[in-house]
């Protein structure tokens, strides 16, 4: 048994598992690559029915955490301005969760979030350019994960393959 406050799990492989709760509650619960789950804070025990690894990101959201310096309200909401390639895949109290899908040359418009959580799908080449017109290179692998602070950007896949990530932002 162990304990984990709330969390947001990115599913980075499929999995099939048998979880037991503190109560002594079976269930088996199975998920596909970049599957996304809210968990509330939960004390359990966890055994992997599948034959292969089981990878995921385990995002855990402390409670009484200290809040964060102000950051600027997002005005330039990319669900709002780019649904196409910024698609809501949860969405509670705590936390946004968005999927991003950039094809080869698609570029997005600028737009904001709030200080988040990246986990990347795919292996995937980007540039974001920044709010004050400053270019990043962006080459990711599967499974990294990066924090960003309250960010203005637009984002230009110059891969050549389809670029997928997890955008978790907090509330």
């Amino acid at each position: 048994m162990h304990s984990h406050p709330a969390t947001v799990v990115v599913c980075l492989t499929e999995s099939r598992q048998r979880v037991t709760s503190a109560n002594g509650t079976v269930s088996e619960v199975s998920h596909k690559a970049g599957d996304v789950v809210y968990n509330e804070a939960v004390t359990h025990a966890e055994e992997s029915l599948s034959d292969q690894p089981l990878e995921a990101v385990v995002v855990e959201l402390k409670r009484n955490a200290p809040a964060s310096p102000a950051e600027p309200k997002v005005t330039l909401d990319p669900v709002k301005i780019d649904p196409k390639y910024h698609i809501v895949a949860l969405e509670n109290a705590r936390v946004r969760v968005l999927r991003t899908i950039l094809e080869p040359g698609i570029k997005s418009p600028l737009h904001e979030h709030p200080h988040y959580v990246v986990v990347y799908l795919t292996e995937l080449h980007t540039t974001m350019e920044l709010g004050d017109g400053r270019v990043v290179d962006n080459p990711r692998r599967p499974g990294e994960v990066a924090w960003r602070d309250f960010m203005k950007h637009s984002t230009l896949n110059v891969g050549k393959e389809t670029a997928v990530e997890i955008q978790i932002e907090l509330k």
